[in-house]
């Protein structure tokens, strides 16, 4: 579907016919301070051209094979794009998703850390940064359709997307993430979280935008929901958005690391039980 934004003054000449501008619907909106409809009968001649780009990327994987259970597959995610560069100014991302991805790769070297050590998981850890999320989810989407390790025996995905930052409803508290998804296929592994949260790390664990009937959709919109629409159980850790949110200004500097850090920790104790427990969680509904 072709979309199509219009300026100002586009907006202007189409009104024009109904001796009216932009300036004037807004100044009739700011009175009664609701919203205004207006329908305008016009002519409107579009000349569309329309490129195609292949771009060839990649996701990242990082295997850590368990033990007496290494059939089972627990995955950890985030993504690793964002908007790129546009007119010379570059969006680096860093809260979206490049906390995220920093989080995925500390996972990874503990979990590896402790198999060296001779204590490592029972099932295997797969530590998976993808690409195209800012896309439409391209990279998970990819990687469920043509799976490395078989999707039957994934137990779960945790995806951390956004931990890095505060938003305005939790402004001046830190300690707090919301968790989405947790408790829509598998009631053990809400448990499992709550119960790792409560020995470990005591966040505030916020289930606003878990409700079905949030306007935000936040459930549909990062890469966990691939998994979960094979019927892989997930949760998806998120700080919300801020002033910064898909701008040039999500810089590293604005980053609260200690916020990651504990974050990242419930990621780990949360995973590592997972990982450990004898019996696997049940799948609830599909």
């Amino acid at each position: 579907m072709i979309v199509i934004s219009i300026s100002e003054e586009v907006a202007n000449a189409i009104l024009k016919s109904k001796k009216n501008s932009c300036a004037k619907l807004q100044e009739k909106i700011s009175k009664s301070g609701k919203p205004l409809n207006k329908k305008v009968k016009t002519k409107i001649v579009l000349n569309v051209k329309q490129e195609t780009n292949t771009v060839n990327t990649e996701n990242v994987l990082a295997f850590v094979e368990g033990t007496d259970l290494n059939d089972e597959i627990i995955v950890i995610t985030a993504h690793y794009d964002h908007l790129g560069k546009h007119d010379g100014v570059v969006y680096n991302g860093a809260d979206d998703d490049g906390s995220g991805t920093v989080a995925v790769i500390e996972l990874a070297k503990v979990f590896a850390k402790a198999k060296k050590e001779g204590k490592g998981p029972r099932r295997s850890m797969l530590f998976m940064t993808v690409a195209g999320e800012e896309k439409g989810l391209l990279g998970s989407d990819y990687y469920t359709q043509d799976p490395v390790y078989p999707l039957a025996q994934t137990v779960c995905d945790l995806n951390i997307d956004m931990i890095g930052r505060l938003d305005k409803a939790h402004a001046g508290d830190p300690n707090y993430i919301y968790l989405i998804g947790f408790d829509k296929l598998s009631k053990d592994l809400h448990d499992i979280s709550e119960a790792a949260n409560k020995k470990y790390s005591n966040l505030k664990l916020d289930y606003t935008y878990n409700d079905e009937k949030d306007p935000n959709r936040y459930y549909y919109r990062s890469d966990h929901y691939n998994f979960a629409k094979n019927n892989i159980p997930v949760i998806f850790y998120f700080n919300g958005v801020h002033e910064d949110y898909h701008k040039e200004t999500d810089e590293v500097s604005k980053i609260d690391f200690a916020k990651m850090e504990k974050i990242t920790r419930l990621v780990f104790h949360t995973a590592w039980d997972l990982a450990n427990r004898t019996e696997r969680i049940k799948l609830d509904k599909k």
